[in-house]
Formats: structure tokens, C-alpha cells, sequence
């Protein structure tokens, strides 16, 4: 490269040094924010809005938002034209800029925590259930153990009751009543 190039090129180098310096990542020369980055917060807030529209009341009443947000959302439920479901779904991208969305996400965080808590003390119950019909009467003891509060006699009842089932190839309807009797025992 030529002595006259190369000292174009550290000019062009240094300026765009420089001008990195003056302007955060999400920001064009002129100082704007990027039109990308924009884009795609506002496709960020409608996706949230999606979620929270999809939660039940009970879910949504966990949550920190404002009037004009319920309002948004009761209205989409009465939308029924995908144009205008879509148009109003930006709106609801737009009112939600407006929210606090950090405690908005903490708080879904946390509910979806405790799905996730749920759904793996269901799993947990729902191995000891498997494990006491297809088991012997060690394994009803090291349940027993477990959950010294369960019904003992009820408990011996339904596992009989499952496996004969089971054996017969019958609808579970015991297993289930001991799957409740276990969920009930466990407390969830």
C-alpha cells in the first residue's frame, strides 16, 4: 500500500474510533437511535403483550399494569378480523412502552418459576405413583416413610385396586385416585 493510502486509512480508522466513542451501538451518525434496534424493540414489547394477553385473570392480576394497558387488552379479546387484531396488537406494543417492564418481567419470571416447580413436584408424584403400582410392598414402606401423614389404609387400597386394573387392562380410575391421594398427601 502506498505511504499516501495508508495515511488515508489510519485517518478513516481513527475517525471511526472516535465517533464509536461519541455513539453507543444503537445509534447512527447523526445521533438518531437505529431504526433495527427500534424495530426490534417494539416487536419485543408486542410479543409480551401477546403473552400477557394470554394469560388467565387470575395470572394477570399478579402483574403491575396499568389501566390504559387492561383496557388495551379487554379490548383485543373482541377483535376478531386478523387486520385489525394485528394493528391493534401494535398498539398494544405502544402502550406497553409506558409500563414498567422490568417488574412486568420479573414477575413473569417468578410465575414462570413456579410453573416450572409445579410441573416438576407433578413429575416427582407421578413417579412414585408408577413406582407403588408396578413395586412390592417395600416400596408402598418407603412412601410410607416419605409421607408419614398419608392414609396408610387407603393408600394399600388403591395400589391393590391399580394393579388389578393394570392386570386386567381396565381404564385407570385408581390410579388416579391414587395419584390424587398422593398430590393430596404432598401438599400440591
Amino acid at each position: 500500500m502506498s505511504p499516501r493510502k495508508k495515511s488515508r486509512a489510519s485517518s478513516i480508522e481513527e475517525t471511526s474510533s472516535d465517533t464509536d466513542s461519541q455513539h453507543d451501538e444503537f445509534h447512527h451518525d447523526n445521533g438518531r437511535p437505529n431504526k433495527t434496534r427500534l424495530k426490534q424493540e417494539a416487536q419485543d414489547l408486542k410479543e409480551l403483550g401477546e403473552q400477557i394477553i394470554a394469560m388467565s385473570e387470575a395470572e394477570r392480576a399478579r402483574l403491575p399494569l396499568s389501566d390504559d394497558l387492561l383496557a388495551a387488552i379487554d379490548e383485543t379479546r373482541r377483535i376478531t378480523s386478523r387486520e385489525a387484531r394485528r394493528r391493534h396488537m401494535q398498539y398494544v406494543g405502544k402502550v406497553m412502552r409506558h409500563e414498567h417492564l422490568d417488574e412486568i418481567r420479573t414477575e413473569l419470571d417468578n410465575m414462570s418459576r413456579e410453573k416450572r416447580q409445579r410441573e416438576l413436584g407433578f413429575h416427582h408424584l407421578e413417579q412414585w405413583r408408577d413406582r407403588l403400582i408396578d413395586g412390592d410392598n417395600d416400596t408402598v414402606t418407603a412412601f410410607v416413610n416419605e409421607y408419614p401423614d398419608v392414609d396408610r389404609q387407603a393408600l394399600g387400597q388403591l395400589v391393590r385396586n391399580a394393579r388389578t386394573e393394570r392386570a386386567a387392562q381396565k381404564p385407570p380410575a385408581s390410579a388416579r385416585k391414587l395419584f390424587r391421594l398422593i398430590r393430596d398427601t404432598a401438599g400440591l
